[in-house]
């Protein structure tokens, strides 16, 4: 006798509370480690600047992620925010335009490459690696054509000071836009029709098309999506820096998909966890600013990271194969 609809789904509710519960542990645990065995952890401007990078780094998770959803991903992450920020600057240095309208030129052009990606992934029925590496190139090539004298500098402090803001001292005013981002996520993949037709497109693209789910339009918006979040993670970027610089988003690529991931979103698509990628963005940060605390060297830090990619989505791998032989 087939289970319940009901306790099918409450058993899925308990299973992805189990999985943050998990991480969130593991979190704290971390925490604990470097409040005893990192000199400075705890003092206000090294937390301040922690949740100042853990901003940045949970919104690029969240745009790796909301491709992933489809089995997708988007390797122009980094270059759609540099794009993006260049513009943003120039409009809002050369052009003097006020600073609402640079940020959201700047988000327009996110949402425009990511479309983009999205367009010929529809039209070519190529796989997302081919085309987003393709065009990750050809954005960050424009991008040093296009501005050839370096970064724009001196840019308003109307903007920049986004960035400076605190609350209780020590808590980055930019993880309240991280924050809402999250929120708007969360509520579009459990209570829209848009995003369960992304998810289902990612659980399976053919039954998802054969039950009536416009699947192109599924993922021309996923692409569009992850695009704006990409450009709203350079803005963020930009304001900390205080200028657009040709380095923004050149070191996100390995932190875009382990946040999501270790959050338990699934490689395959068909499954996000917003909560998840958050705190797996948490773990990153708190894992490399404890590292640097304790005086270990860049590329020990970095060797650490991409090994905990490598055993996360080889522990998503077996998970796959594991539901695949309880499945026959």
């Amino acid at each position: 006798m087939p289970p319940r609809p009901d306790a099918v789904n409450l058993n899925e509710l308990l299973a992805r509370i189990a999985k943050s519960a998990g991480l969130a542990l593991i979190v704290g645990v971390l925490i604990l480690i470097f409040v005893y065995g990192a000199q400075g952890f705890t003092s206000k401007f090294n937390l301040f600047n922690l949740t100042r990078n853990l901003s940045v780094a949970a919104v690029v998770g969240f745009g790796m992620m909301v491709v992933l959803a489809l089995g997708h991903m988007n390797l122009a992450l980094g270059s759609t925010a540099l794009a993006s920020v260049m513009i943003m600057g120039w409009v809002m240095k050369v052009a003097a335009l006020p600073v609402p309208v640079a940020v959201g030129c700047g988000l327009a052009v996110g949402s425009l490459l990511g479309l983009l990606n999205g367009w010929l992934i529809v039209k070519t029925k190529l796989h997302s690696f081919i085309i987003t590496l393709a065009t990750a190139s050809m954005f960050l090539g424009l991008v040093l054509i296009m501005f050839p004298g370096g970064p724009i500098s001196d840019l308003p402090r109307e903007f920049t000071g986004i960035s400076k803001t605190r609350y209780f001292g020590w808590v980055s005013g930019m993880l309240l836009i991280t924050l809402v981002a999250g929120v708007v996520l969360a509520v579009m993949y459990r209570f829209t029709t848009l995003g369960r037709q992304m998810l289902a497109t990612g659980a399976n693209p053919d039954a998802a098309e054969l039950s009536g789910i416009p699947v192109s339009r599924a993922i021309l918006l996923a692409h569009t999506l992850s695009g704006f979040l990409a450009a709203l993670a350079g803005v963020m970027f930009t304001a900390r820096q205080g200028s657009a610089l040709l380095s923004t988003g050149e070191d996100w690529l390995l932190a875009s998909f382990l946040a999501p991931l270790l959050g338990g979103t699934l490689l395959a698509g068909g499954y996000v966890s917003v909560v998840g990628a958050f705190l797996g963005a948490m773990l990153v940060g708190i894992l490399q600013n404890g590292l640097v605390l304790i005086g270990v060297p860049d590329f020990w830090v970095e060797f650490v990271l991409g090994l905990t990619l490598l055993i996360t989505v080889s522990l998503d791998r077996l998970r796959n194969v594991l539901a695949a032989r309880r499945g026959n």
